[in-house]
């Protein structure tokens, strides 16, 4: 009986189509293994760019909107329903800090921005660190806004995605990033069993 692993080496011998029979299987040989290999290179790196501008793309689109939204409340402070929950809340440091209630969410809005940024720099040049900057940055902003969220005198759940979009957006670039390599992966294992099984 053969394995599953190097059945995959073997084709159906005359490519009948009745039962699969380990006495009709003949191995194929180096070159149409080789090509076999490199065909799902091949699948898997356009799936990889495809995916990884995809979920880029709906990052950028949310990227786009938190600008949007720090310009439009530095414009027109507090008009905005989600930040307007927190007009009474921000403490006074933060505004001798930060001069003034609009700069701290304009800054809040604009990190936010640039995690999603990072996330996507890491996404279209697969390059793992900036995904990870993009989590730490997240990560802060996550707990500023958590910590304004929990002040407040009851629970809005309509402004959760102010402390969990960046985060979630930074952690599905990685969870895409990692599915894109495990995939590769398993076609240099395949790789590697042709390998082996020219060696026998």
């Amino acid at each position: 009986m053969t394995t599953t692993a190097t059945r995959r080496w073997w084709k159906r011998r005359g490519g009948g189509d009745g039962m699969e029979d380990d006495d009709d299987l003949v191995p194929m040989d180096i070159q149409e293994q080789e090509e076999m290999v490199r065909s799902l290179e091949q699948k898997q790196a356009q799936q990889s760019r495809r995916w990884r501008r995809v979920f880029a793309g709906f990052l950028l689109g949310y990227a786009a909107f938190l600008i949007y939204s720090g310009f439009h409340h530095a414009s027109s402070p507090w008009e905005l329903q989600y930040h307007a929950y927190f007009m009474e809340d921000l403490s006074s440091p933060m505004v001798i800090v930060a001069g003034n209630y609009g700069y701290i969410i304009f800054a809040l809005d604009w990190i936010a921005a640039l995690a999603c940024l990072f996330s996507v720099k890491g996404l279209l040049h697969s390059w793992k660190k900036w995904m990870w900057y993009s989590f730490y940055v997240s990560i802060l902003v996550a707990l500023f806004w958590t910590y304004y969220l929990l002040r407040l005198p009851r629970i809005r759940w309509d402004v959760a995605w102010l402390p969990f979009g960046p985060l979630i957006a930074s952690a599905l670039s990685l969870y895409v990033d990692h599915s894109m390599v495990e995939s590769m992966q398993d076609i240099n294992t395949l790789r590697s069993y042709m390998y082996n099984f020219k060696a026998l």
